[in-house]
């Protein structure tokens, strides 16, 4: 009788542990994540806006700090100006805090911003968002970023107060 109540106290235990793994939400260490958005912008005086769809690629360095790049094509609708397309290249990294389902992270970007009726130019900012996971590897989420634009390190002190939010919703994967 010993062994049926341990047999069953061990199996019991098994399939716990087995459920507990299955209730893990969000990647680890080493794993992938590829996101697509929509996005839109807005300068500071909301005159001008930009929507367009931004994608990512990254990869969990630990289970919190996830390091990719980031791609977008926008179009841009300018008040008394030519409308123009641009896209944007960079690099980012961000602090991802496991609160279960819920993922909130901040982080930092550096990158390009290159196109058609654009000056060419670096940007760099920092991001805030936050992730819903609504299985093991898939997501929702909402980021946004303020940019700022400038042509070399000496005039990106200047160029910080002068910049952009950027605003994302879109969805992702672990894999």
């Amino acid at each position: 009788m010993r062994k049926v109540f341990l047999g069953a106290a061990i199996l019991t235990a098994a399939f716990s542990v087995s459920g507990l793994a299955q209730d893990r939400y969000g990647p680890s260490e080493g794993e992938w994540e590829a996101t697509l958005s929509g996005t839109g912008t807005s300068d500071n005086d909301f005159d001008n806006h930009t929507v367009g769809l931004s994608g990512s690629l990254g990869k969990y360095v630990t289970d919190n700090w996830l390091l990719g790049v980031r791609q977008s094509l926008n179009f841009a609708d300018v008040e008394g100006g030519e409308d123009r397309t641009n896209f944007a290249t960079r690099m980012f990294g961000d602090y991802v805090f496991d609160l279960g389902r819920w993922r909130p992270y901040i982080g930092a970007s550096l990158g390009y911003i290159y196109g058609d009726n654009v000056n060419d130019t670096f940007a760099a900012g920092p991001e805030v968002g936050v992730k819903y996971y609504a299985d093991r590897n898939t997501f929702v989420y909402l980021q946004a970023e303020y940019q700022f634009a400038f042509e070399d390190a000496d005039d990106a002190d200047d160029a910080a107060d002068d910049g952009q939010f950027f605003y994302g919703v879109g969805v992702g994967f672990n894999f």
